[in-house]
């Protein structure tokens, strides 16, 4: 467990960990396909998710130019359509904003008020920046700053999207606390010299056997209590 005193800044993951981004894409893609059922829309939340997943890995391996979130969306969101026979591009366009309406998790809020309190706090996150202030006002997430992995031109777990942080904040990389649902982001925050703090969630990555972060919490509650917030 570390000090609080040993904190100066908290850097939140945000899609996954402060809000739910796979339920705010299926409630869009019940609308795109109202008879579908909730089997439909697990299988096309796969092929959303693949195709991000797919892209991003592309463009961290070299493999494609950095595209933006919002144009991954719109990619996913069409072959989505494709797959589900919808060829309307207004259904089309609203189910690629579904990915901005997504709603906190219950203690998102109240708890990054409570730790906002007592320390600097700071949302990174692989949306760009526009959509990412959509995210955070339609949650209701208030933040000392948001960072975009579109201005490092990457997308996380590169380390360039750390380091846009730790530059921020103008403090060394250990006096910023990487707080994150997936362990892998954690990872990487710790490969760039960052403290870390997992916080469970019914969407994150948990944790492996050889996982070793500074605090694991079950809310942020939890995480605003152990950091005496």
């Amino acid at each position: 467990m570390i000090s609080p005193a040993d904190i100066d800044v908290l850097v939140f993951d945000v899609l996954g960990t402060m809000v739910d981004e796979p339920g705010g894409i299926s409630r869009g893609l019940r609308a795109l396909v109202p008879g579908g059922g909730e089997a439909q829309a697990a299988k096309l939340l796969e092929v959303w998710q693949r195709h991000v997943e797919e892209r991003q890995g592309d463009m961290l391996a070299g493999r494609a130019p950095f595209v933006s979130s919002t144009v991954l969306d719109r990619e996913a969101a069409e072959r989505v359509a494709a797959e589900a026979g919808v060829a309307d591009p207004e259904a089309v366009r609203a189910l690629a904003g579904a990915a901005r309406r997504l709603d906190p998790w219950p203690d998102s809020a109240r708890g990054l008020d409570r730790l906002a309190a007592r320390f600097t706090v700071v949302g990174l996150s692989n949306a760009e920046p526009a959509a990412l202030t959509r995210i955070s006002a339609h949650a209701g997430l208030r933040w000392h700053q948001v960072l975009s992995a579109a201005e490092a031109g990457r997308y996380k777990p590169h380390p360039d999207v750390y380091g846009l942080a730790v530059a921020n904040a103008g403090v060394e990389p250990g006096r910023l606390l990487m707080v994150a649902a997936h362990a892998w982001d954690l990872r990487a925050a710790q490969a760039a010299g960052m403290r870390t703090a997992y916080v469970e969630r019914p969407v994150g990555d948990p944790p492996r056997p050889g996982d070793a972060f500074d605090v694991s919490a079950g809310s942020l509650d939890e995480l605003a209590a152990a950091l005496g917030a």
